[in-house]
């Protein structure tokens, strides 16, 4: 999969030819199960539904976590986009072949149960996908991977949770660097070789599925993107989260305008 890049002056005529299309791609976000005063709520971050909104060019369609009874096959009929969110919790160690433990609380059964079919199907139909956090090792498990319960506890490894401050552009700041595959997907899209990105992640990927390309690595060996091998369409996963005030980070924009231009290339 080849993405001609999105940087440099021209890049802000992508986002003005977004507001001129007829009708914007439908992208479905799997919500997460919450519970506020004893009631499950379904919900995805406001933060995501904005980035599809005003840095794709997409309608974001909320997809509750009912698994099969959300009729996954149908909702890929259904949509131009698939984008996987980053949550509070974690996807179950069961779903890559280990026993439950305490280092991988907490879980959310009911997105597991909707997102992981989900992602299959996408593949399978060439629908586009960006999966970002908790949606990167979504990815990453169903596609095979395993995942490291506490990349901190990893020998070598830095901490990679979120920075404990009251101020979200302190916890959603950069933290460290990242290299960027050379003659990869990343490096063609952003034009460079190494980047900065945030870090608010517990998890991290362990053994990385067969079907997916290292794209990126934190200098520590965490790794922090992938691309789909020979995808039929656009799959990228990355372990940061670039939907955090999208359009005030380069790279960010560039890679929201890239998977919008890959749903609206469906959508037509």
């Amino acid at each position: 999969m080849r993405l001609r890049p999105l940087h440099g002056p021209g890049s802000n005529l992508s986002f003005r030819a977004m507001s001129k299309t007829k009708s914007k791609p439908l992208i479905g976000l799997p919500a997460c199960i919450k519970h506020i005063d004893g009631m499950p709520f379904h919900s995805v971050q406001d933060k995501y539904l904005r980035a599809v909104v005003e840095a794709a060019g997409g309608l974001p369609l909320v997809i509750p976590a009912y698994g099969d009874e959300s009729e996954p096959a149908r909702l890929i009929g259904m949509l131009d986009g698939l984008m996987l969110t980053g949550s509070p919790s974690n996807v179950h160690p069961a779903r890559y072949g280990r026993a439950a433990h305490r280092e991988a609380e907490p879980h959310d059964e009911d997105r597991d149960a909707t997102t992981l079919p989900l992602i299959n199907m996408a593949l399978d139909a060439g629908l586009p996908l960006l999966a970002i956090c908790r949606g990167f090792q979504e990815l990453n498990v169903a596609l095979g991977g395993t995942l490291h319960a506490e990349v901190h506890e990893v020998p070598g490894r830095r901490d990679h949770r979120r920075p404990q401050d009251p101020d979200l552009d302190v916890q959603y700041g950069p933290q460290h660097t990242i290299r960027l595959t050379p003659g990869g997907v990343f490096e063609d899209l952003f034009g460079e070789s190494q980047i900065s990105v945030n870090s608010l992640h517990g998890q991290g990927l362990d053994r990385v599925a067969g079907r997916l390309c290292v794209e990126a690595m934190a200098q520590d060996g965490t790794i922090e993107a992938v691309s789909v091998k020979n995808a039929a369409g656009f799959a990228l996963g990355v372990q940061w989260h670039p939907e955090y005030k999208v359009l005030e980070n380069p790279q960010s924009r560039q890679l929201f305008a890239a998977f919008g231009a890959a749903a609206r290339a469906r959508a037509v």
